[in-house]
């Protein structure tokens, strides 16, 4: 239960008190919605079977981007489908991805043959287009750009992993960095932000690379399992012949090592992030973009140094989710979050660490950006006796009360 898991973390039984009595508004306040009987609202549907961790946050933007976001998403989900479908021969998975853009234009294309479990999104697609033809020009505009961008860049590495570190930034620009350049244009067009968030196209990239490298990194034994390498040899090669035999137990030091290298590169993200958020002026936009940034500073901090990522699978709390939720509402309470956590990671990097130095480094400088008042303390909300009755309370909504809502973490 995860009530059970946060139990020794007063603050987050609070969080998951408050949010299941729906006090979390980034994510569960009521917006209005299109009729479930429309193609739109069809198209809501699929969001909400396809994403857990966006289909909220997606929801509660302002009404001038919503549809528009969902159908983005909706988008690059069915591209997303056709590039991890093994079923497909390469040839024609490569003529799918190089022209899937064109598609949004054409009104009874479909594609029925896939056998990923997303595959409503193009066995439906005739729907997803229907709605983006009936969206303003300037956003179909950034779409199809994105949606053409993505697709040769999906097949440039469609039989083929990153090998050097430049690769690695590469490909996770084509597959996470241009969802955040689309999104930035998008937030611009809609008059929510201003043009600078959408011409700035380093620290929107760095949005994207920030999320992408932090699920490669969490993901490697799944990946390996599945014979799909993200890791960049240019780093693991440095520690081992075969990224398989990172998972041993007899290479357990230099598997850290290695793992310590690639958070500290994702680490130097940060200061991108910090720089676009501060930019950020619509509240909900703020939540869309803010919510997914400290859950992967979260989960790099959990992934750091720690040996269970090459043994199964390092998730943070649904507790502690629940919390960064409803924390990272503006510029003080994010600033906190990262401290935080950068701070735990600078707690624990071993001293024989190859990488220390540079660890240190980046994250000196990130703290330098950050104000230093660390408001997100996990003893700052209740006494040990508040805690209790606090959990006595949850536990008796937990028994008694609907499910919670399902998160991505």
């Amino acid at each position: 239960m995860d009530l059970v898991k946060s139990v020794v973390y007063p603050a987050e039984v609070v969080a998951l008190f408050k949010f299941k009595l729906g006090q979390c508004d980034s994510v569960t306040a009521k917006s209005q919605q299109a009729d479930a009987e429309t193609d739109l609202g069809t198209c809501y549907v699929f969001l909400d079977k396809t994403s857990r961790s966006f289909a909220a946050v997606i929801r509660k933007l302002d009404p001038k981007l919503r549809d528009a976001v969902c159908l983005f998403y909706l988008v690059l989900r069915a591209l997303d489908t056709v590039e991890d479908d093994m079923t497909i021969d390469k040839d024609e998975k490569i003529v799918l991805l190089q022209n899937f853009y064109k598609y949004l234009q054409q009104h009874q294309w479909k594609y029925e043959k896939s056998q990923e479990k997303d595959k409503q999104v193009l066995e439906q697609f005739p729907v997803i287009s229907s709605e983006f033809r009936k969206l303003s020009t300037e956003y179909q505009a950034v779409i199809s750009d994105i949606c053409q961008k993505m697709g040769n860049g999906m097949v440039k590495y469609l039989d083929r992993s990153p090998d050097s570190l430049d690769e690695w930034d590469e490909y996770c620009h084509y597959v996470a960095g241009l969802v955040g350049l689309g999104l930035s244009q998008l937030f611009s067009i809609s008059g929510l932000e201003s043009a600078k968030v959408g011409e700035d196209s380093t620290t929107s990239n760095s949005m994207g690379l920030f999320l992408q490298k932090t699920n490669i990194i969490r993901d490697y034994l799944e990946d390996v399992q599945d014979e799909r390498h993200f890791w960049p040899q240019q780093v693991w090669g440095k520690y081992s012949s075969e990224m398989l035999a990172l998972s041993e137990p007899s290479r357990l030091p230099d598997a850290l090592s290695c793992l310590n290298e690639l958070v500290t590169n994702a680490l130097h993200h940060i200061p991108d992030v910090i720089s676009y958020m501060a930019r950020l002026q619509d509240q909900t936009v703020f939540n869309f973009c803010a919510i997914p940034q400290v859950m992967a500073i979260a989960t790099l901090e959990r992934c750091y140094n720690n040996p269970h990522v090459f043994s199964g699978v390092v998730k943070i709390r649904k507790g502690e989710a629940v919390r960064l939720m409803m924390e990272a509402t503006n510029m003080k309470k994010l600033y906190a979050i990262f401290v935080y956590f950068l701070h735990q990671i600078k707690l624990r990097i071993p001293s024989e660490d190859p990488c220390q130095a540079r660890t240190h480094a980046i994250i000196d400088k990130c703290l330098s950006l950050c104000q230093t008042d660390n408001t997100f303390s996990v003893t700052s909300y209740a006494s040990t006796m508040y805690a209790s009755a606090t959990l006595l309370a949850a536990t008796v909504c937990y028994n008694y009360g609907t499910a919670l809502v399902d998160i991505l973490v």
